[in-house]
């Protein structure tokens, strides 16, 4: 079985989740510039050492560059982004992974757009960063977890 070029009906999302019960991974492409494309695959690289990565093939096939905000596309299982979120590979990836849990929602039939599946969203992000500080060689990479987590921590007092 084939997975759906488009997640939207009924009968796309049913597909989708029983190809995901079954273990289908995407292949990720990036659409975008050159630049865009380089800092796009060093946040994956970074999302592979979290050890996340198959969690993000399950539920994102693409990512593309636009002139506008990020935002999920949940019918085309796409993010849409633009080329300053890329800049900081550390935020991106975490991003990316944020992303891939709203339409992990989203195709399980879970009320994904509230306030609690915000927290819900935000809390994998902040356990990626976690789980990326851990596994990361980098010391680059740790400091930024630790500022990116530290954020979180401050932004959270406002829920």
């Amino acid at each position: 079985m084939e997975f759906p070029k488009r997640i939207y009906t009924s009968e796309e999302v049913a597909r989708a989740k029983e190809l995901i019960a079954k273990g289908y991974r995407h292949r990720i492409t990036i659409k975008g510039s050159p630049r865009f494309r380089h800092k796009v695959k060093r946040a994956l690289s970074l999302v592979k050492t979290a050890e996340y990565s198959d969690y993000l093939r399950t539920y994102i096939r693409r990512i593309e560059e636009v002139d506008g905000l990020t935002q999920l596309r949940n019918a085309d299982a796409s993010i849409w982004t633009n080329k300053y979120a890329v800049e900081n590979s550390v935020d991106a990836a975490s991003m990316f992974v944020q992303k891939a849990s709203v339409m992990k929602e989203y195709v399980e039939l879970i009320h994904y757009y509230s306030g609690q599946a915000e927290k819900r969203s935000v809390q994998k992000r902040i356990e990626f960063l976690m789980s990326l500080k851990d596994k990361s060689r980098e010391e680059k990479v740790i400091a930024e977890c630790n500022r990116l987590l530290q954020f979180w921590r401050e932004s959270s007092l406002a829920y």
